[in-house]
């Protein structure tokens, strides 16, 4: 195999198939190329690190969160199964181990066993967390979680929230209820709002965004 534009059509047409995306597939050949040529590469075999240089490093980017209001909200929502309540647990553990006072609220009332789920998380990482019964409504549990932040003096409230799909209209307004507790309780507070999305979703994660 020799280094030629066959073996970048070739691959572009491979991560397109891949459902990376016809930009980025692009974006990533026309970088590859770029430092094929800086580096004076000749040998194919090479191609296959390079490749997951700039793969990896395109990932790795995002910012920081903000989280400088008292209280801050991070509120966690995406589909079903890929992650939420592990995400706001480990989110949890890693403010709290900064040195942040942190307070979790079960708002996805709906599937079982998710309060119990993120309890588990609140033990490990050592912080309280607000829950109601199964199938209370969601946004009551951000509103009470929200009043026992500003008694308890904590510094960020992460929420878990149920999974939905973007086209499902009813849980959709829902989380607008949630959303409009969070600015009429904390008007003005830094709000982070993070979509958890399983990694072989592809292009549809455009769509859920």
């Amino acid at each position: 195999t020799k280094i030629d534009e066959s073996l970048f059509d070739e691959l572009e047409e491979l991560l397109i198939l891949g459902d990376v995306g016809a930009a980025t597939a692009a974006e990533i050949c026309g970088e590859l190329r770029s430092r094929i040529k800086q580096r004076g590469v000749t040998d194919p075999a090479e191609i296959r690190e390079m490749l997951r240089e700039i793969v990896a490093e395109m990932l790795r980017g995002g910012e920081e969160l903000t989280l400088s209001t008292r209280p801050s909200v991070v509120l966690v929502i995406g589909v079903n199964g890929t992650g939420k309540t592990t995400t706001a647990g480990k989110l949890a553990a890693r403010l709290s181990g900064q040195g942040k006072k942190v307070i979790l609220g079960a708002a996805d009332t709906f599937r079982a066993a998710a309060i119990e789920q993120l309890e588990v998380w609140a033990q490990r990482a050592g912080v309280p967390m607000i829950r109601h019964a199964e199938g209370s409504d969601p946004a009551a549990v951000v509103f009470d979680t929200i009043d026992a932040a500003k008694s308890r003096g904590m510094d960020v409230v992460i929420c878990d929230t149920a999974g939905r799909l973007h086209n499902k209209k009813n849980l959709m307004d829902e989380l607008s209820k949630i959303s409009r507790v969070i600015d009429r309780e904390l008007p003005g507070c830094d709000k982070e709002v993070l979509l958890v999305l399983d990694a072989t979703t592809g292009q549809n994660a455009v769509s859920q965004a």
